[in-house]
This record gives structure tokens, C-alpha cells and sequence, in this order.
């Protein structure tokens, strides 16, 4: 039997919001299940009927998950349906911040990663060496290079024999970009992330040629944000949040459709 369409345009079926953004209509139906979109009123023989809020509901998680990630988006919309918009904001807050740490380790990587392929090579063959020579290369005590090692900056070997830590030329590297970020005031756990890059890319060089494009993600994903920002907030403008589950219109509690 066909199903019949809207004779309001206010009011939608499932397949109404799904083709807007090319999803399935049971994706649609799922994120009301789950709480993502406000719960839909029913006509008599149980068939959802949804309305331009919900719509509009639909166009804020999608553009927050963009930005935010679908476990992120999905908790902010959930928050804002439940009529917690502190909670809603935090998670928006959170998102920020993360954002404002990776921007401050690019930063940090771009400094120190120019400093490292500007300086001289190292020499060829050059074998590992033990604990007090890098920190007497360094400057520092070997309880430093041990608490950074603790904070997984550094990952020296054990000798076989004595069980001595024995730091490799990569080693030897990651402790001279550490000891610059530490004089730059990075936090231990910041230059663990910085060093985390650097091994990923296969040392200092590889990446140097990767962070205009590390940059260019971290741009479209704050612009991303934004979106989802204004998104949510003509959501929040039909009165979403006001209270838990407001989110419905006096049309959709008297016009009747089926899916």
C-alpha cells in the first residue's frame, strides 16, 4: 500500500528528512530512537510524523559530528534534548579546547621540527649510548631523561646484561627536540604527543613535509565547529532545550501523517 505524503509541508516523513542529506530513512528513524532527534508524535497506527524542528535537528548533528566527532555530536544533542544546555555547552567546550592543544602542538612541532632538519646531521654509526652521556649531552640530570621516559617521551632499550637504559640515535634525537620544547614550557605530556608525531612519520624530515597539510585538517575541522555552532543554534531557536523533549510543534500535535 502506498504510504501517503504530506498534505502539510511542516510535517515529514522519514524519507522527507533522509533525502535532504542523503541518508536512509532507518538512519533517520535510529537517531530519534537514540535520542539524537527529539521523539516524534505517532498517528493513531503507530507511523512517525516529524516536523521542520526535527529537521533542523537533523542539520545541527550533522554538521556537529563534522566538527565534533559522532560521539561528541550525538552526546550535545542528546544533552539539548533532555533541556540540559549546560551540559550541551560543555561538550561544545570541550571540543575547543582540544582543538586550541592540537594548534598548540603543531605549533611546537613546526618550531622544533625546523630546528632539527636545520641542524647537522648526526654521524653515521653513531651507536647507542647510556644514560649519563645524554644527560651530559643534554644539560640535565638522568632523573630528568627517567621522568620523561615515565611520561612516554622517551623509549630507550635495556642492555641484555647489566638492564641499563641505552638510548639510540632516534633516541638521542627525541630527547634534544624534548629538551627544546621543555625550554619552550611544553608540558610533559604535550611533547609526548609532539614525540608520538615525529615517530609516526618516520622522524623530523617526513613530517616537516606533512604539517601544511596537518594544518590545512585542523582549519577545515575549526570551520567545521563553527558550522555546527550556527547549526545548533537555530535549533535552539525553536525552543529546543527550553525544556526536555520541547523540541515538537503545536503542528505536528495536530496534523496527522503516516511514514
Amino acid at each position: 500500500m502506498a504510504t501517503p505524503k504530506p498534505s502539510n509541508p511542516g510535517v515529514r516523513r522519514p524519507v522527507d528528512l533522509a533525502r535532504r542529506h542523503g541518508l536512509s530513512a532507518q538512519a533517520v528513524r535510529n537517531y530519534e530512537r537514540d535520542g539524537v532527534l527529539p521523539p516524534a508524535e505517532r498517528t493513531a497506527t503507530g507511523y512517525r510524523r516529524f516536523t521542520e524542528v526535527h529537521a533542523k535537528a537533523l542539520s545541527a548533528y550533522l554538521a556537529l559530528i563534522v566538527g565534533h566527532g559522532h560521539a561528541a555530536g550525538g552526546d550535545i544533542m542528546r544533552a539539548v534534548n533532555r533541556g540540559e544546555i549546560e551540559t550541551a555547552l560543555r561538550t561544545i567546550d570541550n571540543g575547543h579546547g582540544l582543538l586550541h592543544r592540537d594548534r598548540e602542538t603543531l605549533d611546537a612541532v613546526e618550531a622544533a621540527v625546523t630546528t632539527l632538519t636545520a641542524a647537522e646531521p648526526a654521524p653515521q654509526g653513531r651507536g647507542a649510548v647510556p644514560i649519563s652521556v645524554l644527560a651530559h649531552r643534554l644539560g640535565v640530570r638522568p632523573a630528568t631523561l627517567r621522568k620523561w621516559e615515565s611520561a612516554g617521551i622517551l623509549r630507550p632499550e635495556r642492555d641484555r646484561v647489566t638492564r641499563h637504559r641505552v638510548y639510540s640515535p632516534d633516541d638521542v634525537r627525541d630527547a634534544e627536540l624534548a629538551h627544546l620544547l621543555r625550554r619552550g614550557g611544553y608540558r610533559l605530556d604535550h611533547i609526548a604527543g609532539v614525540l608520538r608525531r615525529v615517530r609516526d612519520a618516520g622522524g623530523a624530515e617526513p613530517l616537516a613535509a606533512s604539517l601544511g597539510q596537518w594544518r590545512r585538517r585542523l582549519t577545515e575541522r575549526g570551520r567545521a565547529m563553527l558550522t555546527g555552532a550556527a547549526r545548533l543554534a537555530d535549533y535552539l531557536d525553536t525552543g529546543a532545550g527550553d525544556q526536555p523533549s520541547r523540541a515538537l510543534t503545536s503542528e505536528a500535535k495536530t496534523t496527522r501523517l503516516s511514514e
